[in-house]
């Protein structure tokens, strides 16, 4: 008998073979400094998507975003990132489908020990602020030079 893969889990396992992530006892190679070539070094690529509605509030604003992002992110990570404009959609807790502006963010960064805590603070930030209900995180280890 063929086994099929449930439909919700596709997009897991898409992430994770796109993104270094752990899948099971499965393990997509991590860089270090003897798998970068030459004036790349090994960097955590931290991906976090944070949703612009609100329930029962009006979505967040431009300037909100930009408050956020000077408040929140750019302290914890003052040598560089990206944010780039989308459309996302989710399905609730309640499960509902939600249909959304998003900011995507990503980061690379070097290996800290206080790394994990810096992404934390940002994600419980904005569930906060927002009412979020989360805040997507997506990691991945790459070679990077500048």
């Amino acid at each position: 008998m063929r086994r099929v893969m449930p439909r919700k889990l596709l997009p897991v396992i898409a992430l994770a073979a796109a993104g270094g992530l752990w899948l099971g006892h499965y393990a997509w190679p991590r860089s270090d400094a003897s798998t970068c070539m030459a004036g790349s070094a090994p960097m955590h690529r931290i991906e976090l998507v944070f949703g612009m509605s609100r329930k029962g509030q009006p979505a967040v604003t431009d300037s909100d975003w930009r408050a956020f992002l000077d408040a929140e992110i750019t302290p914890r990570f003052p040598d560089g990132l990206t944010v780039l404009e989308g459309q996302g959609q989710w399905r609730s807790n309640a499960g509902e489908i939600v249909k959304e502006p998003a900011r995507l963010l990503l980061v690379w960064a070097k290996p800290q020990s206080d790394l994990a805590q810096r992404i934390e603070a940002i994600r419980s930030a904005w569930k906060q602020a927002h009412g979020q209900e989360s805040v997507i995180k997506a990691e991945s280890h790459n070679c990077v030079s500048f």
